[in-house]
Parts: structure tokens; sequence; C-alpha cells
């Protein structure tokens, strides 16, 4: 880390100073002066190889001044805290994606992305908005079917889960394919937020949201719910909302 960086993270910053690294760093004009920024990602770890790293720390040095601006992430802990750094909001100028692991079974990640406004960091995407804000029922159906629906989105999907193999639909279902009892899935919090490039005339990026479908528990999946998110004025609001299933080996017979 260089001395001026680490100096102000000494200085400035409420991490044990002992155990301060470098997670990861970019350099890009997020300041929208014309001039290259650097960004970083600054965190305590218990030593250089280590992938969890607590109190993750954004901050960012003006390229034109070399003034430091840093800003305290709300879920600060993880594995393989990462940048990306591209243009969101379509405004011309790059914003920051922070990107953490959970390191759960569950695959759930933390995610926020950041643009300037005016000598401030703002947040304009924040991983528990998001969750808080889809609202999903999973249930089980008669005739091996499940049923996946965005209420927030108002959308139904069904997913046919008669490929499943003996054992587990008897134990759901009866011979005859009803239910033996109401069941019902989860969908999961955000897993996986990816740019993506809608317009490749434009030099801007969207964001493509996945989320694990469960069934029963865990480790049964079902599928993945997936938006597609835009910037609009001042927020992401969703342009359309699939679900995608997992493929199931097939018989040679079948080919």
């Amino acid at each position: 880390m260089e001395k001026e960086l680490l100096s102000y993270v000494k200085k400035e910053l409420d991490l044990v100073e002992d155990s301060i690294y470098l997670l990861d760093s970019k350099a890009g004009d997020v300041t929208g002066d014309g001039i290259e920024d650097n960004i970083y990602l600054i965190g305590n770890k218990e030593d250089n190889d280590a992938i969890f790293a607590e109190n993750i720390t954004l901050v960012v040095q003006n390229g034109a001044t070399g003034r430091y601006i840093s800003v305290s992430l709300e879920t600060d802990s993880g594995y393989g805290s990462r940048l990306f750094i591209g243009d969101f909001t379509k405004n011309g100028v790059a914003d920051v994606k922070v990107s953490i692991d959970s390191g759960g079974s569950g695959g759930v990640a933390y995610y926020y992305i950041y643009s300037f406004n005016g000598r401030s960091l703002e947040l304009i995407f924040d991983f528990e908005e998001f969750n808080q804000n889809y609202e999903y029922k999973v249930n089980y159906r008669d005739f091996y079917k499940v049923e996946v629906i965005n209420k927030t989105l108002g959308k139904i999907f069904v997913i046919d889960i008669s490929y499943r193999d003996a054992e587990y639909l008897s134990e759901i279902y009866y011979a005859e394919g009803r239910l033996k009892e109401p069941i019902e899935g989860d969908v999961l919090p955000l897993g996986g937020l990816f740019p993506i490039v809608r317009d490749e005339r434009k030099d801007t990026y969207d964001l493509f949201a996945i989320q694990r479908i469960i069934g029963r528990y865990n480790a049964d999946g079902l599928g993945y719910a997936q938006t597609f998110l835009t910037w609009d004025r001042n927020e992401f609001l969703p342009t359309n909302f699939e679900v995608a299933l997992l493929g199931q080996e097939i018989d040679d017979q079948i080919l």
C-alpha cells in the first residue's frame, strides 16, 4: 500500500492499524472532471493471504486534487471483496460497484454501487433494499409443479419437477401426483449482481441480478430468479424478470 494512502487510512479511518490491507484497487474517472481517480477497498485481515476481511471501507482519491474521501460500508465484512468501475447512471461518468461474498452455503453476496454527487459519494444501489423490495412466494402444487410468484412485479412461473428422482418425489407426492401436505420453497437473497451491456453503441452498463430458487432445503435448487435492472433518473428499475431452470441429465434413450 502506498505510504500516502496508508497515512490517510491510519489517520482518518477506524481500522486496526497492524492489520490494514489493500483488498482491491481500480483507476477511472469517477468524479467527472476528465482526470483519472484512484479507487481503493481497504480492510482488516489476519494476513496478506487471508480472503476474509472486516471493516471494509471504500476510499477514493481525487486525481486532480489528491484529496481522499471515504465511506464505510453498512455490511463491512466478508470474502473476496472487489471493485468494478463503470457508468451505470448513463451520465458519462463512471460509478463504483463494491462486491463482497458472504461465504455462506446459500451463495448470498453483498453489493453496493456509489456515484459521485458533488464532493460526496452517494449510495445508489443497496443489496438490502433490493432484497426487501422484491417479494416472492414459492409453492409446491399437485402433479409435480412448483409455482414461483414475484409478488412485486405480478408475475408467475411454473416449474415442472416431474424429472426429479423417484425418491425425492415420493417424499412429497402420493402415487397419483397429489401433494401429501402443503410445501413452500423460497427465493434467497441476492447472490449475483453483474454489469451487462445492453446497447453496444453506448459505453454504459445495466445490471443483471440473480437469486437462487430453492425447494424444501437450501441444497434443493429449483432454478434462478433473474432481474434485469436499468437506471432511470434516480433509481434502478426492473426492465425484465425471468426464471431460469436447472438442467437435468437425460436418458440416452431420449437422444
